[in-house]
C-alpha cells in the first residue's frame, strides 16, 4: 500500500471528492495561493482553479456564513480553518444556522458541509491557541464530530464527511500533518460513527483517539505492557459524534477495565459522556471505575514544561492504568 503524510492524505481526499463531484469546493484563509498554512490544499489551485478553490480574507464568521449559504442552495463547501481556536470567531454561524437549518426548515434545507481544520496543542502555542474544541461541538445537536488518528482514517473519514448531508466537524492536529501511514490503493471510504480495535488485548482496555492516541497513547502501551507484563486493548472511536458505543462497551466486557485517554479538558468533556456510557452498558463487567486521563482543568500554559505537564501523558497513562489493575501501590 503506498505511504504518504497525513497532509497527503487529507489533500488526496478532497482532491478525488473534487473530481468526483464539481459541487464540492474549498475555501478557507491561505488555502489558494498560499497552498494552505500547513500545506494540506498544495497544488489544488492550480489543478481546479480560483472557482473551487478560494482565498477568504481574516474572516471567520463571514465565510463560514457564506459557506452555509452555498451548502443550502446545493453546492457542497469545505471550509478550512486555520485553526479550530480561530472557529470560535463563526460559532454562531456553525451552531445557529449549520447545525439547526435542517430541523428548523422542516427538513427544506440540507447543510452538506464539513468544517476542517487543526485542532488542540501543538508546541507552545498558549492557551487560546492550544484548545481541544471537540466536546464543545459534540455537545450541539445536529453536528457530527470527526477526529482521524491515521493517515487512512483521515482520508477515508474526511471522503465520507464531503458527502455527508449534514454538517460535519472535522478536527485534525497540525502536529500530525507530518505523520506518515499506509493508505489503501484507489477508492475507499470509511463510515463516519464506526470505530475501530487498533490492537487487541485482554487486561485493560484504553480508548483514546486523534493526535493523544497517536504521540502519547502508543508509546505508554509499549511501556506498560513491558513494565507490568499485561495486554492493552487500544480502541479508537474515530468519530465522537457519533460514537460507536457498542464498539466500546464490547472491548470493556472484555477486558473489564478502561482508561479513557483525552486531550480536552475533564469538566462535561466527552470522556465523562463515554465514561457515563460505559457505566451504563456494562457496570456488572467492570472490575473497576472508569479512569480518566484529561489536559488539567487550567488554561494552557505557554511555558513548555507546564504545557506538558497539563497534557496527557506516559505517567499520567500508567498511574490510571495501574490504577484499574488494583497495583498503584506496586512499583
Amino acid at each position: 500500500m503506498p505511504v504518504v503524510s497525513l497532509r497527503e492524505a487529507l489533500n488526496q481526499a478532497m482532491d478525488e471528492e473534487m473530481e468526483r463531484d464539481e459541487r464540492v469546493f474549498l475555501m478557507g484563509e491561505e488555502v489558494a495561493r498560499y497552498n494552505g498554512a500547513y500545506k494540506v490544499s498544495q497544488g489544488l489551485l492550480s489543478k481546479w482553479g480560483e472557482r473551487r478553490i478560494i482565498d477568504t480574507p481574516i474572516a471567520e464568521s463571514g465565510f463560514a456564513g457564506v459557506g452555509i449559504g452555498a451548502a443550502m442552495v446545493g453546492l457542497r463547501p469545505i471550509v478550512e480553518f486555520m485553526t479550530w481556536n480561530f472557529s470560535l470567531v463563526a460559532y454562531d454561524q456553525i451552531v445557529n444556522n449549520a447545525a439547526k437549518m435542517y430541523s428548523m426548515s422542516g427538513g427544506q434545507f440540507h447543510v452538506p458541509i464539513v468544517f476542517r481544520g487543526p485542532g488542540g496543542a501543538a508546541h507552545g502555542l498558549a492557551a487560546t491557541h492550544s484548545q481541544a474544541l471537540e466536546a464543545i461541538y459534540a455537545h450541539v445537536a445536529g453536528l457530527k464530530v470527526v477526529m482521524p488518528s491515521t493517515c487512512k482514517d483521515a482520508k477515508g473519514l474526511l471522503k465520507s464527511a464531503i458527502r455527508d448531508e449534514n454538517p460535519v466537524i472535522f478536527i485534525e492536529s497540525e502536529v500530525m500533518y507530518g505523520d506518515k501511514g499506509e493508505i489503501p490503493e484507489g477508492e475507499y471510504t470509511i463510515p463516519i460513527g464506526v470505530g475501530e480495535v487498533k490492537k487487541e488485548g485482554k487486561d485493560v482496555t484504553i480508548v483514546s483517539w486523534s493526535k493523544i492516541l497517536a504521540h502519547v497513547v502508543w508509546k505508554a502501551v509499549e511501556t506498560l505492557e513491558q513494565e507490568l507484563g499485561i495486554s492493552i486493548e487500544v480502541v479508537d472511536p474515530r468519530t465522537i459524534k457519533p460514537m460507536d458505543y457498542d464498539l466500546i462497551v464490547e472491548s470493556v466486557r472484555k477486558t473489564n477495565r478502561v482508561v479513557i485517554v483525552e486531550e480536552g479538558w475533564p469538566f462535561a468533556g466527552v470522556g465523562a459522556q463515554l465514561a457515563f456510557e460505559i457505566t451504563a452498558r456494562a457496570f456488572d463487567y467492570l472490575d473497576a471505575p472508569v479512569e480518566r486521563v484529561t489536559q488539567e482543568d487550567v488554561p494552557l500554559p505557554y511555558a513548555k514544561t507546564l504545557e506538558k505537564a497539563s497534557l496527557p501523558n506516559i505517567e499520567k497513562i500508567r498511574r490510571a492504568v495501574k490504577n484499574v489493575l488494583y497495583r498503584n501501590g506496586q512499583e
